[in-house]
């Protein structure tokens, strides 16, 4: 197996990595301990996920050299300028017990955030080397334009994207500025393992509809994605999209299925369209 790995001016990060929301406690430390022995080499976390000490317990446990993995984290929408990004990033580095992070995120907007000082406070972070990127997460496309405009150097956004979302205007700006674009809730929130579509298609290769999804968001270019397994058989399956290749008819299948369908769209969330 071997990982494939999206690499810009501000990144190299590997492109199927494990998300680890809602896990928590011992089983998200065996979880992400599990991931590495398969040969994950990208862990997923946040501060409000509640988990770092346990994915640093997991690091831990790997015995993997810490400059082989590549570590996300997100500070919370409650922290909305740099001087209390920085106090959260701080408590963040400590739970998970690692001198950096190699990709440090905004988790989401708010009303009261300050884009320009909070964008300086995350460039300031990574100018001290703590962070090795800096970038933003649920941004809808005005928005990620007025951070990209701060001219700071964001390395990466963090959206929602899967076979029943659209995503293509953001990617777009992605593209257009050097950035890779990360995908939660890569597999629809289970959906996609169980649409008919997909399941067609999976059949057709021996596969599985999930590996069908990931491998769909493989296609993409610069993409990135981060589905949460907590078993090491739904994580050695994650894995196996990686040699799957689909053919044209794959791909004409599904651009034909709905893209409207968006499945983390908390009360707090932006104007996904006009935001």
């Amino acid at each position: 197996m071997t990982m494939p790995i999206i690499e810009t001016s501000h990144l190299r990060m590997p492109r199927l990595g494990l998300g680890t929301w809602p896990m928590t406690g011992a089983a998200c430390s065996a979880a992400v301990e599990s991931a590495i022995a398969l040969g994950y080499r990208h862990i997923d976390t946040a501060e409000m996920y509640g988990n770092e000490d346990a994915v640093g317990a997991g690091l831990a446990a790997s015995g993997l050299p810490r400059a082989e993995i590549f570590l996300t984290t997100k500070i919370w929408n409650d922290k909305p300028e740099g001087d209390s990004i920085r106090r959260a990033f701080d408590a963040s580095l400590k739970r998970l017990a690692t001198p950096y992070v190699d990709l440090l995120l905004i988790h989401w907007p708010s009303p009261e955030l300050n884009l320009p000082d909070a964008l300086a406070g995350l460039a300031a972070i990574r100018a001290e080397g703590t962070a090795r990127a800096i970038g933003v997460s649920n941004f809808p496309p005005k928005l990620l334009a007025r951070a990209i405009a701060e001219g700071v150097g964001l390395a990466a956004l963090q959206v929602e994207f899967h076979v029943m979302l659209d995503q293509s205007r953001l990617l777009e700006i992605c593209r257009a500025n050097d950035m890779a674009l990360t995908a939660y809730s890569p597999l629809a929130k289970g959906g996609a393992s169980s649409d008919p579509v997909l399941e067609g298609i999976a059949r057709r290769h021996g596969a599985t509809a999930a590996q069908v999804a990931l491998a769909w968001l493989l296609a993409q270019p610069g993409v990135a994605m981060v589905p949460k397994a907590a078993s090491r058989a739904r994580q050695a399956e994650n894995l196996g999209a990686l040699d799957l290749k689909l053919d044209a008819a794959d791909l004409a299948a599904i651009a034909g299925l709905p893209k409207d369908r968006r499945f983390v769209n908390p009360a707090m969330a932006p104007d996904w369209i006009d935001g």
